[in-house]
């Protein structure tokens, strides 16, 4: 079945074409789904009847809202989404300064398996589609009435496993006919698979390449992501300069502290020298306990230190800013716990 809000607004006019209809209602439709953000072809003020009634076989995706966690510490919000077919994914609302930043799901469930993430705790169930991943910002957007202005692809899932829908949902979030969302405002972040890195930087969107690195040998990296079994550390550098070179873009690298396992001084040394060449930036970040997993989080003069010894390597490194905790911070919480109940209501 055609899906109607993952179309671009040239496929939209073959969709018209199909339909024996003038080409310039294709923008006017993206529009009142893409900036309007209508959910019924009633709305469409300006389409006229005969081919709304057209329309009427394409369903427009809507994503149900089941639950908003609001964090009492900073305003965090954790929304709890369900799919035309039962599956549950979230996204987060996180207020700066600067905007209102959304983190999103772009997969229900996730196949990697990195060993502090609770996202992959119950393996992928499928990849979400354009109009999903468009979704998760249009229903935060109507839910806090402002816009969205930063996009990260953090939550849920591995980005580059749904490289097809990910990559036209950052063509359409960015189009001038719809969010317009600069994509200088966008971080996809991926635990590093080289060639669909290498296609991206192909692709040259000046979006940021985030690289859950969170290891500085390869040991303790297959220790922690799985996906270190098939791509070596120096393969993934290769990747980050080869997308760098492409796009100009400076390169992120996430590193979770998990105590006694990769926050010593001795890393933050082996860090330093590995990544030292590269126009890089280092994002460390205090893992979030998660009660199926035995990682801690490293204390905070360890991390203060972790810091500190990075920078003497001439690279910028900042702490992440912890947000939500009171609220199920780490990625698939929120999702894993409702996933539970309906299991048990079930039975």
């Amino acid at each position: 079945m055609t899906d109607i809000k993952s179309m671009t607004v040239e496929e939209l006019k073959g969709l018209m074409a199909e339909l024996g209809e003038k080409p310039f209602r294709a923008k006017q439709i993206y529009s009142w789904l893409h900036e309007h953000l209508v959910t019924s072809y009633d709305e469409m003020e300006n389409i006229p009847k005969s081919l709304r009634q057209k329309l009427e076989q394409y369903p427009i995706t809507v994503l149900e809202t089941l639950d908003v966690q609001i964090s009492k510490i900073d305003g965090t919000r954790k929304y709890l989404f369900r799919l035309s077919d039962g599956n549950m994914i979230e996204s987060v609302l996180m207020r700066y300064h600067h905007g209102n930043s959304v983190c999103i799901s772009t997969q229900s469930g996730c196949r990697m398996g990195c060993r502090f993430c609770a996202s992959t705790l119950n393996g992928l169930d499928r990849n979400l589609t354009t109009s999903e991943l468009l979704e998760q910002i249009y229903q935060i957007e109507k839910n806090i009435d402002e816009r969205v202005s930063n996009i990260v692809l953090m939550g849920r899932g591995e980005p580059l496993d749904n490289f097809e829908n990910v990559t036209n949902f950052l063509r359409m979030i960015t189009d001038e006919n719809g969010a317009n969302i600069s994509q200088r405002n966008i971080t996809l972040s991926t635990c590093g698979l080289v060639p669909k890195i290498k296609e991206l930087a192909d692709m040259n969107f000046q979006i940021t390449l985030a690289i859950s690195l969170h290891a500085s040998d390869d040991e303790t990296r297959k220790e922690l992501l799985p996906i270190a079994n098939k791509y070596t550390i120096e393969e993934v550098l290769d990747a980050c300069r080869y997308y760098f070179n492409k796009t100009g873009r400076r390169i992120t690298f996430e590193y979770s502290l998990v105590a006694g396992v990769n926050d010593t001084i001795e890393e933050a040394d082996k860090l330093g020298r590995l990544v030292s060449d590269l126009n890089c930036h280092v994002n460390l970040i205090p893992v979030n306990p998660i009660k199926e997993r035995e990682y801690r989080q490293s204390a905070k003069q360890a991390v203060l230190q972790f810091k500190s010894r990075v920078e003497k390597y001439k690279i910028n490194a900042t702490i992440r800013r912890e947000m939500g905790r009171d609220i199920n911070g780490a990625c698939g919480q929120l999702r894993n716990e409702a996933m539970s109940q309906r299991k048990e209501d079930l039975e």
